[in-house]
């Protein structure tokens, strides 16, 4: 069986998203000055993001009753690889955005990276207008802090998505 690396990369990478949005949905942005508009705007993108993925992916329970599966072992190895090396970087920070690690993540793999750009299933997150995004998180907001957050998480995406694409 011939298995693609880079589609079973971009799956699992599909699935820390996934599990990242629903793990901070309810994250609570207010320990910095930014407007209702700009999370409303977030709020909605990462809503589109989520129906994206939830096309492509599995429930998680597919993944787990299915671990047998040479492919689903080499999805979940790589998930728990972003895990790891994304959860290193947060240890060192107090404070996090996951809708711009989120972002940022798809952003480094599908435009940085080039991965995926021309299959089909995936061909909605190589088109996706993250500039448009790194605008409104970056240039247009007031608040240094949160714009300094979100540079961060830039840097940890960039740093995670090529030692992933390295594996």
């Amino acid at each position: 069986m011939v298995i693609n690396i880079s589609s079973v990369k971009t799956e699992a990478l599909l699935l820390f998203c996934r599990d990242l949005i629903n793990s901070y949905r309810l994250k609570d942005d207010n320990i910095f000055n930014i407007d209702d508009e700009l999370k409303i705007f977030v709020s909605k993108h990462i809503d589109d993001l989520q129906k994206a993925i939830n096309v492509i992916v599995q429930p998680n329970d597919y993944y787990i009753r299915n671990m047998r599966v040479d492919r689903i072992k080499i999805i979940v190895k790589y998930y728990n690889s972003i895990n790891q090396m994304v959860s290193k970087h947060l240890e060192q920070l107090g404070n996090f955005n996951p809708s711009m690690l989120c972002f940022s993540l798809l952003a480094t793999w599908f435009k940085e990276l080039d991965h995926e750009t021309s299959t089909k299933e995936f061909l909605y997150f190589g088109i996706y207008p993250y500039g448009e995004i790194y605008d409104s998180l970056l240039i247009n907001v007031t608040d240094v802090q949160y714009k300094r957050l979100n540079i961060t998480m830039i840097q940890i995406a960039e740093d995670v998505m090529i030692k992933l694409n390295k594996e």
